[in-house]
């Protein structure tokens, strides 16, 4: 291990874009699956490597959507949500914002409210025994159209969750424009939800100021494709509006060809808020640390540039201000400290 990757484990991070499902560890999709014997996923963590190779990303969802299966009842859904959390503590993630799509779970038969107390019990274990604080963003799977919408902005608005902090959109851009999800954004907006819609990363520009003027993005999810266009990049740095960056899911994704080109350098040097995470890491043969350690290389950073791109994320976040304080000192303390 490097200095810089040592001092990357050891930093405290927060995480803004992850997904509940696709964080699952090669141990617990295997373990879910041997549940589950009718599932396509293997059982063997090792064969798992394979089977979390994409030719594109419509592969990728559909290798997704396959592990969202064995998501089958309440009990999956805390194992699941805590041993993520258990996953973040070994990194020093002090905080991360979970998206959290209920409508996969739902649709499956797992009752709304068995499913909303699995989660908020395994968020108050993760914080007392672990020391992780998980809060939640409800996202649209855009593949399943309105029906998800009308589904997933009934659960936020009218159940909730204490942790719950956002209202998200993912899932593949193309053929699933933006503005059609604009009155569920609006009613969690009213309902006091932050918008972090997923656009760009796929599809061109447009998708992004669609996100921006349509569902009033407070950040976006990858705008991989943000760069593609000056004026937007000079939009989302001049009203501090953060992207959330992804480096290996684009490449895994297929979204970029070549990391070495990855536009993050690009959106940095227009002055944009940039955050780094993992998205789906194990599926993805990675983590934050790793993310870290990748943008560091490509932006060229020293110690103190990483501390930079981890403060980052806490004042992008959506924290209340004391806790954003509190680990942005930490951060300052872990660094001043740092003899690497």
């Amino acid at each position: 291990m490097s200095a810089l990757d040592s001092f990357i484990a050891g930093l405290p991070k927060a995480e803004l874009h992850v997904h509940h499902v696709g964080s699952a560890s090669p141990r617990i999709v295997a373990e879910l699956a041997a549940r589950h014997p009718d599932s396509p996923v293997p059982t063997d963590p090792e064969a798992l490597a394979d089977f979390f190779t994409f030719r594109d990303f419509a592969h990728f969802i559909q290798v997704y959507l396959s592990v969202v299966d064995l998501i089958r009842d309440a009990e999956d859904v805390r194992l699941l949500t805590f041993e993520v959390a258990r996953d973040m503590a070994r990194q020093n993630i002090r905080y991360a914002e979970l998206t959290v799509t209920p409508y996969s779970s739902t649709k499956r038969g797992i009752p709304d409210v068995a499913f909303l107390e699995a989660i908020e019990d395994a968020r108050k274990a993760a914080e007392s025994e672990l020391g992780v604080v998980l809060r939640w963003c409800f996202d649209i799977p855009g593949e399943a159209g309105l029906e998800a919408a009308e589904e997933t902005a009934r659960i936020a608005c009218d159940l909730g969750a204490d942790g719950l902090v956002s209202f998200g959109l993912g899932g593949p851009e193309i053929g699933v424009p933006r503005p059609q999800f604009k009155p569920y954004f609006d009613r969690a907006i009213a309902a006091g939800l932050h918008s972090v819609p997923h656009a760009g990363e796929t599809t061109g520009p447009q998708t992004v100021w669609d996100a921006l003027t349509e569902l009033r993005a407070e950040r976006i999810g990858h705008g991989t494709s943000a760069p593609q266009d000056p004026r937007l990049l000079a939009h989302l740095a001049e009203r501090r509006i953060p992207l959330e960056v992804c480096p290996t899911s684009n490449l895994a994704t297929r979204a970029v060809t070549d990391l070495e080109r990855h536009p993050i350098k690009e959106m940095v040097a227009a002055g944009v808020l940039v955050t780094v995470n993992s998205d789906d890491p194990p599926m993805f043969g990675t983590d934050l640390n790793t993310e870290y350690a990748v943008a560091a290389r490509l932006l060229d950073l020293d110690a103190r540039g990483v501390a930079a791109l981890a403060k980052n994320a806490v004042e992008a976040s959506f924290m209340d201000q004391a806790g954003k304080a509190a680990l942005t000192a930490e951060i300052e303390a872990y660094t001043a400290a740092w003899r690497g």
